[in-house]
């Protein structure tokens, strides 16, 4: 209803400025002495319109004096209302015939006067500290006179990211302009150092104080600490006094005051100022040390203190340096427009020159935006300045050029801290009505002691215990405060207890929760508490310390491949020298001779190739391929007997695989039911120590995540407990858990025997047996049908005279 009202009021004094406007009642009639008619409207009720006013009118006598020209400067009180506001910009267009308005202050009142300034095509000076990009397109008469406070949110960003703090709650006035310009500048500045708005609160310029409280209130009962706040000076004011009052004043909290309120702290009384000790400040700065600056400044404390009797302050603030330049650059403009044939508007965006609060000069419509801040802190009776910071160098103790970059606040004077305290609070405490944290504990660990959940049905109680307990217990102890959390048993699986927290269903996880990518969507995660990779486990081979180092050339072959070795060498032999015995006399004689010759032709057949000395093609295929498979089982024997001379006590038995089953690893591992397991270092630790005897890990690290706990996303504990667990590991704490968690496993002594290990049994060679054999069968056999045929008789004779004389030789009965 108030917003039809206004405008409808609105355009009806539209219609009547466009009515004057038409009838040339905007003209100077009867003033031909007068260089120009300026009008202002301000808030005589504020302080900032009490300053505004002194300056003006020390502006146009300043003019008077230095060029002997005389203007008219109209003031209209407005009372902050946006109504009141553009009556009197129709009254100043109608009655007094101004060529250009000043003012006002607030963004919601200088859009009304900006539309009526536009239809009278009269330029329109606003002191708003934020004026949208779009303003000025659609009212072209419409110019910024006072410095954007945009760039203001990166000096804001900057004393944040200092500190160190990550998330801010931003209080600020209920405007379009505040929500399209300040808001977004501030977030992006943020965002350059890591931060974020986490809450945002908007407050109606006429708030009540029972609105107030409600507004702290809330924010009390939330984590957040750190306040930025960005109100017109007397909201600000009844805000910080009301937080006081609700004790928002005390240590763990953090305020940061912006332009509109942190300039004007000098004009606060005692009793406010004390209720505001430990706020920092953020505000343009403007040189004081010059002449004319001190000479205005003692001029206007005069003049101040006879106008505002009832004000105890009487120093002029960065808004009456802003009024007392747009008055000068505008009589500066009227005069060259008077001079020569461009307009006022014009006139007035060329202006150049060094003012009170710098150089003014128009850029896009806005005046210059200041480039160095000053950093303040309330302190005592009054504030203390720490320093400066600009885009350019950062932070400062003085405006010198030459002076050092420094990125970091701490580099100033010592912050005094809301509490009386010097120590930086951290960004958020507890809320006061929090409740104890709602921590999941997995209950399907591989490894118990990382975390073990015994639930004790009879006393209805549950026991947490492991090395992911032990240190989340020793990291909350190293907090600087208390923390009070529960454990609850989670019988999911690790995927899901994550999701839980992103469920709001618990406030973290503990245990021995690996840092998976996938896992982010759902969570935050400390550091990684254990040492991170993933190593594989496999079976030793183990040479105990007792064996016979004197047989140890035997351990090539089992004993069932040397027993067969033996026999496919007589039987060989046999088959040769029943062959060759007739074509060659050294195969002849007596038994005994003869069985010699027979051993002899079989084991040198091992290592020469007398197919030279052999007559018949059946022997010397048999001999061949004898040979062959001699030849390759002395290189295998030669190779494993290298093996086993040269290798290390401890050998893995698998160098690389790729698939792992994690339950019953050692049985499985055992009964070759799986060839390794892939288990993440801390796992493998508690693995090997168990089994140091029976298996070693083998093949490369494969770099994972680690172990870690998990925290909300964007959850303020996260940096608290990160910057804990670096105290454990720091203080040795860490790896203490860890070795008495290591020390509490004892080595099972189980020892498997190299001899069933490395030994090669007759099935690794059956088919060379199986070459070699054949070939003498098939020769002895091709030798025993041709003689049966051609000269059988002869053999069988051969055989019986080799038969009578085994028999009954007593020379062979002596062998």
């Amino acid at each position: 209803m108030a917003t039809t009202l206004t405008f409808t009021f609105l355009t009806l004094v539209l219609l009547l400025v466009e009515k004057a406007t038409v009838d040339g009642r905007t003209a100077t009639l009867g003033k031909e002495h007068v260089r120009g008619i300026i009008g202002a409207i301000i808030d005589y009720s504020s302080r900032i319109g009490k300053e505004q006013k002194v300056a003006m009118e020390m502006a146009i006598k300043d003019v008077f004096n230095k060029t002997n020209q005389r203007f008219d400067l109209h003031i209209k009180n407005t009372q902050s209302e946006p109504v009141q506001a553009a009556l009197a910009a129709w009254d100043l267009i109608r009655n007094q015939q101004v060529q250009a308005i000043l003012g006002p202050h607030t963004w919601e009142e200088a859009s009304l006067v900006a539309e009526i300034g536009n239809k009278a095509q009269i330029p329109v000076l606003s002191f708003a500290d934020t004026t949208p990009q779009w303003a000025t397109k659609k009212w072209p008469f419409l110019l910024q006179a006072s410095p954007n406070q945009n760039a203001q949110m990166k000096a804001i960003a900057a004393i944040i990211q200092s500190w160190e703090w990550h998330q801010v709650t931003v209080i600020y006035e209920d405007n379009d302009s505040l929500l399209s310009e300040v808001i977004p500048h501030l977030s992006d500045a943020l965002l350059e150092f890591g931060a974020e708005i986490s809450h945002t609160v908007a407050l109606s310029p006429y708030a009540s104080s029972s609105s107030l409280s409600v507004e702290l209130e809330r924010l009390k009962g939330e984590q957040h600490r750190v306040f930025v706040v960005h109100l017109s000076f007397t909201l600000a004011v009844r805000l910080l006094e009301r937080a006081k009052e609700m004790n928002m004043m005390e240590k763990d909290y953090v305020w940061i005051t912006t332009e509109p309120f942190t300039s004007f702290i000098h004009s606060l009384s005692a009793s406010s100022i004390s209720s505001m000790q430990g706020i920092i400040g953020v505000k343009s700065y403007f040189p004081q040390n010059h002449s004319h600056f001190q000479n205005f400044y003692t001029r206007f404390r005069k003049n101040f203190s006879l106008e505002n009797p009832e004000e105890d302050k009487n120093e002029p603030g960065i808004f009456a340096a802003q009024a007392f330049d747009a008055v000068q650059t505008v009589c500066l403009a009227m005069m060259r427009s008077s001079e020569g044939s461009q307009p006022l508007l014009d006139n007035i965006m060329l202006s150049e020159y060094n003012g009170l609060n710098g150089k003014v000069q128009f850029i896009d419509k806005k005046v210059t935006p200041a480039h160095i801040f000053q950093i303040i802190n309330v302190f005592g009776k009054s504030y203390k300045e720490l320093g400066f910071w600009s885009k350019r160098k950062g932070f400062s103790v003085t405006t010198d050029e030459r002076t050092a970059n420094n990125t970091s606040m701490r580099s100033l004077e010592k912050v005094y801290w809301p509490g009386g305290t010097w120590t930086a609070p951290r960004e958020w405490t507890l809320p006061t009505n929090a409740n104890p944290l709602r921590i999941g504990v997995p209950t399907k660990s591989s490894f118990k002691q990382f975390v073990s959940v015994v639930q004790d049905q009879s006393k209805n109680s549950t026991a947490y215990e492991g090395f992911a307990i032990d240190l989340f217990q020793a990291i909350v102890g190293s907090l600087p405060y208390y923390l009070p959390y529960n454990f609850t048993p989670f019988e999911g699986t690790y995927d899901e207890i994550v999701e839980q927290v992103y469920f709001k269903k618990f406030d973290a996880v503990v245990g021995d929760v690996a840092i998976v990518a996938k896992r982010f969507r759902h969570a935050a995660f400390t550091q990684p508490y254990t040492e991170s990779g993933l190593v594989m486990i496999v079976p030793v081979r183990i040479r105990p310390q007792t064996t016979n180092r004197g047989l140890l050339f035997m351990k090539p072959f089992t004993k069932a491949m040397w027993a067969l070795i033996g026999a496919i060498i007589v039987y060989n032999g046999f088959v040769v020298w029943l062959i060759e015995r007739n074509h060659n006399p050294e195969l002849k004689g007596s038994a005994s001779n003869q069985i010699g010759a027979l051993l002899c032709l079989a084991f040198t057949s091992l290592f020469s190739f007398h197919g030279g000395k052999l007559h018949s093609n059946l022997s010397r295929m048999a001999m061949v391929v004898w040979l062959f498979v001699a030849l390759v089982i002395t290189q295998i024997y030669t190779a494993n007997l290298t093996s086993i001379l040269t290798v290390q006590k401890l050998e893995a038995s698998v160098n690389d695989v790729l698939r792992f089953h994690k339950e019953e690893y050692a049985h499985a591992l055992r009964s070759k039911e799986i060839a390794a397991a892939f288990l993440e270092v801390p796992f493998a630790k508690l693995f090997l120590a168990k089994y140091c005897r029976e298996f070693i890990t083998a093949g490369p690290t494969y770099k994972v995540g680690g172990f870690s706990y998990v925290f909300p996303r964007g959850s303020l504990l996260l940096h608290d407990v990160n910057k804990a667990l670096l105290n454990v590991s720091d203080s040795g704490r860490l790896l203490e858990i860890e070795k008495s968690m290591v020390a509490s496993e004892k080595c099972v002594d189980y020892v498997e025997s190299i001899e069933e290990v490395s030994s090669l049994s007759p099935t690794t060679f059956s088919v060379l047996f199986m070459l070699t054999g054949g070939a003498s069968t098939v020769a002895l056999m091709v030798y025993v049908v041709f003689h049966k045929l051609f000269g059988h008789k002869t053999i069988w004779r051969h055989l019986g005279v080799m038969r009578n004389r085994w028999t009954f030789s007593p020379r062979l009965i002596d062998m």
